[in-house]
């Protein structure tokens, strides 16, 4: 049998048609999203429509993964009552705080949420709209994230709008850990009551298409991605996409009073402790633009210089930061000198992506006890060969890097396929990881000496600059 999944993401909604039995991919196609931090959500239904015409009516089980905590405010009529604000829209940086304090602070907010509220999540952004729209607020009446509202898109007539404990994990009025909504505070975070959807266990169908596929609950895009390629608690992932995130799974709950580890459930009935920043491949993008050379071309500049790039260090929060929270941060570089050359830019600039990614590690493995010793890359920064060289001495760990392909949609295909399946586990599919060739799979002693100066390095420079330096104008 063929099941599809559907990766509604930021940029663009991909599908992927998939062999049920082995998780073999036989048919993909992709329609873009419009560009920004607001988008009129009827955008993603064309994009879905388009994505999937021709393999939709091939599938028996569809699911839909979804950018995470997106706005998606309805009227009465099943209308929009304005563009979804997007999951990198910060501009609720205010009223996360003053949620987070009227929970009885962080503590409390991440005993309660599993997370401690930033400007990503759903409620800081209702909170946003009552106090700067109130007009719209007033008319909103359901409430959903990016895949419940192109899941009931595909859904027959008369189905009951639906989610998972995935993606409602990351709304900030849900209880992971009780699996239940918070309405309280959704009332608190919007002014009124509003209409939610029913959340549906991961394995189970929770209705049908316009064609009779099974149709199944769905998930956040991080939670699909760890379902695609196969994570466990002996693995970190590292996704170096838009944003950038490191998580792993594990079966206890987790709740991180400073707010750098979100406590998410996943899509298998566990958990998906999870390190996420606004700032990953655009950190690479940026000197790219500015030296006029492609990604070859920067990993040959970055791979040329010597580790620490000649004294520049970058403090790489160009478009304000979730981890650590500084919304309205800029990128700052320092140490330039004279001799401070094109390949020390490059350099500087992938060293910084994977301190970056090291912190977020290194706060996930230090909030659940785990310690795998394993990373997987994903997503298109992983694909540099600067990052894949530099990365097991800056990570400290082994690192594999995941075959090309939509993981994320896969994730949602294996979603799709287990619901199909009727079973208590997911279908055993190979895990599509692999060494790149010539790597090294873990450091030897020097360049870990080497990943060690970096880390103090870069460091160093965010303890330098502090708040106030970061915080721009």
């Amino acid at each position: 049998m063929l099941v599809l999944g559907v990766d509604s993401s930021t940029q663009s909604t991909k599908a992927v048609l998939v062999d049920a039995d082995d998780g073999t991919v036989l048919a993909s196609r992709c329609a873009p999203h419009p560009p920004g931090t607001e988008v009129d959500p009827r955008a993603w239904l064309n994009a879905v429509d388009t994505a999937t015409d021709g393999l939709l009516e091939r599938a028996a089980a569809v699911a839909v993964a979804g950018q995470q905590h997106g706005l998606v405010a309805l009227d009465s009529a099943a209308e929009p009552v304005r563009p979804a604000l997007l999951w990198n829209d910060t501009r609720s940086a205010p009223q996360a705080r003053a949620l987070v304090a009227e929970l009885g602070g962080p503590a409390a907010c991440a005993a309660a949420l599993g997370s401690v509220l930033v400007a990503s999540f759903t409620a800081t952004k209702l909170r946003w709209l009552a106090e700067n729209e109130p007009d719209n607020a007033a008319r909103v009446a359901r409430v959903l994230l990016p895949h419940d509202y192109v899941s009931a898109h595909l859904a027959a007539p008369g189905t009951p709008v639906f989610t998972d404990r995935g993606d409602a994990s990351g709304t900030g009025y849900f209880d992971a850990v009780a699996g239940a909504w918070r309405e309280d505070l959704l009332v608190a975070a919007l002014g009124h009551g509003a209409e939610l959807p029913v959340v549906v266990p991961s394995h189970t169908a929770a209705g049908a298409t316009g064609a009779g596929a099974v149709l199944a609950a769905g998930t956040g895009d991080n939670m699909a991605a760890a379902l695609g390629l196969g994570l466990s608690g002996d693995d970190v992932l590292v996704s170096i996409g838009t944003s950038g995130v490191a998580s792993t799974v594990a079966a206890d709950p987790v709740a991180d009073p400073t707010g750098a580890v979100t406590g998410f459930a996943d899509a298998a009935g566990g958990y998906l402790p999870l390190v996420a920043t606004i700032n990953a491949v655009e950190i690479l993008g940026l000197p790219e633009r500015l030296l006029g050379v492609d990604h070859e071309q920067l990993a040959d500049l970055a791979l040329s210089a010597a580790p620490g790039a000649g004294g520049l260090g970058v403090s790489p929060y160009y478009g304000g930061e979730r981890t650590p929270d500084l919304p309205h941060a800029t990128g700052t570089w320092a140490g330039l000198s004279p001799a401070t050359s094109r390949a020390d830019v490059a350099r500087a600039a992938v060293e910084a992506l994977l301190c970056s990614l090291a912190e977020a590690t290194d706060a996930l493995t230090a909030q659940t006890g785990q310690d795998p010793q394993r990373v997987i890359l994903v997503g298109g920064g992983s694909a540099n060969r600067a990052v894949q060289v530099l990365a097991p001495a800056i990570l400290d760990r082994q690192v594999l890097v995941a075959e090309p392909g939509e993981h994320v949609a896969r994730g949602a295909a294996r979603q799709a396929a287990w619901a199909l399946s009727g079973r208590s586990s997911p279908p055993d599919w190979p895990l599509p990881v692999h060494l790149p060739p010539g790597r090294q799979p873990t450091p030897d002693a020097e360049q870990r000496a080497d990943g060690a100066e970096v880390r103090r390095r870069y460091a160093a420079l965010r303890e330098r600059l502090g708040p106030a330096g970061l915080a721009g104008p």
